[in-house]
């Protein structure tokens, strides 16, 4: 009889209890009990790691300590996601705002070298309550929009928060403030690198994911040789193009007019291009054969030609198909638009690879940051396109 009462209560709890919610209490249980921030005399130093004891005042350390355990013990017991989604949000805003509150407390008001930067335990931190976040957000299942406004939201708050000069002593921003100008013209070059390789990429993968799906003799020949393409390394690749670009340029006059050379924005642009080519063929491929066959049978018997059959029918129902792979070639582009600075082709890679020549990890973050705020809202945005996109495409089938 005692066993089963405490097999039940044991049922019991686990019932009460989230399982992912158990995940993020013991990252956030780390988070606490590992450094919250560091301090360094100058930006290359190693400094010195604080807990989030000695990171913080008294009254901030209280409220500080108050919201994080109330905010996980909600993710933990509470399957409400109003609730859960409330806990994520003021458990996240609330180690961003300690995190600020810390680098004033602790910057010395005489040192203008002295850096204060987050340390393992914010990074903790931030990681369990985005995950709590996420989590929620997928149960909830939002609608395109709704994803899309939630989006809207975030990027307004973490602008409103980096605005607000409350993150002005954190040694990533005292980095930024340093280098303000050249971080907005390497973010423009950036993006500028991952948009026109994905637009090239369309206009040239798309017919060829067309010729692919109606002439089978070259299907195989040409996917071999984008495969080919694809498991070469980046760093590799971008080295490769570098001789024959530079020729090019040396006898060619037209070609270094326009700008081609060796090293710089032509071969990382090249390199990107021949990487975006293969998803983009697949799947208009794969979305082409997707279309059902009565689908086309009923096409045909409206009396619509080949070409009508092609732009009115097959092509709708297969852009969903197509914009999912539009969607990992731009988050992939986005990431290894980063190692073009390797080869003069600016972007934030220019930050990371700086950073990494000086040891100063403030300077990497500075440009692998953004770089990883671009990607995650490139692929919520594409997310929320191919759902809406694959809706009309089933609307018009069904119609």
């Amino acid at each position: 009889m005692a066993n089963e009462f405490a097999l039940d209560a044991i049922a019991g709890s686990r019932r009460l209890i989230d399982r992912l919610g158990m995940i993020v209490a013991v990252i956030a249980a780390c988070g606490i009990a590992l450094p919250f921030a560091t301090f360094r005399a100058n930006r290359i130093v190693a400094g010195e790691a604080l807990s989030v004891l000695q990171a913080l005042p008294a009254v901030q350390l209280a409220m500080f300590l108050v919201v994080v355990l109330i905010a996980t013990g909600t993710v933990l017991l509470s399957k409400r996601l109003p609730y859960r989604l409330a806990a994520g949000c003021a458990g996240l805003l609330c180690v961003l705002v300690a995190m600020g509150v810390s680098a004033t407390y602790l910057s010395p008001p005489e040192s203008a070298a002295a850096r204060v930067g987050p340390a393992a335990g914010f990074w903790l931190l931030v990681a369990a309550f985005a995950l709590s976040l996420t989590d929620t957000l997928a149960r909830w299942r939002l609608s395109p929009y709704r994803r899309l406004i939630a989006l809207a939201l975030a990027a307004c708050v973490l602008a409103a928060l980096l605005g607000s000069g409350l993150w002005g002593e954190v040694s990533i921003l005292k980095e930024y403030a340093v280098r303000r100008d050249r971080f907005w013209e390497e973010a423009a070059r950036h993006v500028a690198l991952a948009f026109s390789s994905l637009a090239a990429a369309v206009v040239a993968g798309v017919p060829l994911g067309v010729v692919c799906y109606r002439v089978a003799s070259v299907r195989q020949p040409l996917l071999n040789v984008l495969n080919i393409i694809q498991t070469i390394p980046s760093i590799a690749l971008f080295g490769i193009l570098i001789p024959p670009l530079a020729w090019l340029a040396a006898n060619a006059p037209l070609a270094s007019e326009l700008g081609i050379s060796g090293i710089g924005a032509a071969p990382a642009l090249i390199a990107l291009f021949g990487y975006a080519l293969l998803p983009v063929v697949t799947n208009t491929l794969a979305g082409l054969n997707g279309v059902p066959e009565a689908t086309r049978d009923a096409a045909l018997g409206m009396g619509m030609t080949d070409g009508q059959k092609f732009l009115r029918v097959e092509l709708p129902l297969a852009f969903p198909v197509i914009l999912t792979g539009i969607r990992i070639v731009l988050v992939q582009n986005i990431g290894l638009a980063t190692i073009a600075a390797l080869i003069g082709g600016g972007g934030f890679g220019v930050f990371v690879f700086q950073g990494m020549g000086q040891t100063a990890i403030d300077l990497i973050l500075l440009g692998a940051l953004p770089t990883v705020f671009l990607s995650f809202a490139a692929a919520v945005v594409l997310d929320a396109l191919v759902e809406l996109s694959a809706r009309r495409g089933n609307a018009r089938s069904a119609a």
